[in-house]
């Protein structure tokens, strides 16, 4: 059992998998719902302060690199296009704009994303990882309910 939980918590920290993928994880492997959405919200949000205070810089350093150099400046353009995305349509409201971003379980978006683009665009830390967490937790709920109602069609037609 807790290996089924050690592989949720890792999927969880993973980009563009992270929560959204884990949730659905949790569910195939008939873990409860709520301890599944606990340690998933926990690995997601893990990786979230460091994304914030480094990736940005690691980024930047790596982008000219011959072998990461592709790789780092793509994380990068999508940070940028994320954050661009966010003020364009935010204004003042950048706050919830973000918590929405990342809360909306759709491709591309999340934690990872939400966190680089508040770097880039210079959110204060506070309000950034506030935003984050509340949208992984939004996420969870939205990834929890539609998890929970595939899995119980799937076990109602077996």
């Amino acid at each position: 059992m807790l290996k089924k939980y050690l592989w949720v918590f890792v999927i969880s920290m993973v980009p563009l998998i992270e929560l959204r993928g884990a949730i659905p994880v949790s569910q195939g492997l008939g873990l409860p719902i709520l301890q599944s959405y606990i340690i998933a919200v926990i690995g997601n949000m893990i990786p979230v302060p460091f994304i914030y205070l480094f990736a940005r810089k690691v980024l930047e350093w790596g982008a000219d690199k011959p072998v990461i150099g592709k790789f780092f400046s793509w994380c990068l353009e999508k940070g940028e296009k994320g954050g661009k995305k966010l003020q364009e349509k935010a204004g003042r409201g950048l706050f919830v704009a973000l918590l929405l971003f990342v809360g909306i379980p759709l491709p591309g978006t999340g934690a990872w994303t939400g966190t680089l683009a508040a770097s880039i665009l210079d959110m204060d830390f506070k309000s950034s990882v506030l935003a984050v967490m509340l949208g992984v937790l939004l996420a969870g709920v939205i990834m929890g309910v539609a998890s929970m109602g595939v899995f119980g069609a799937i076990g109602a037609m077996i």
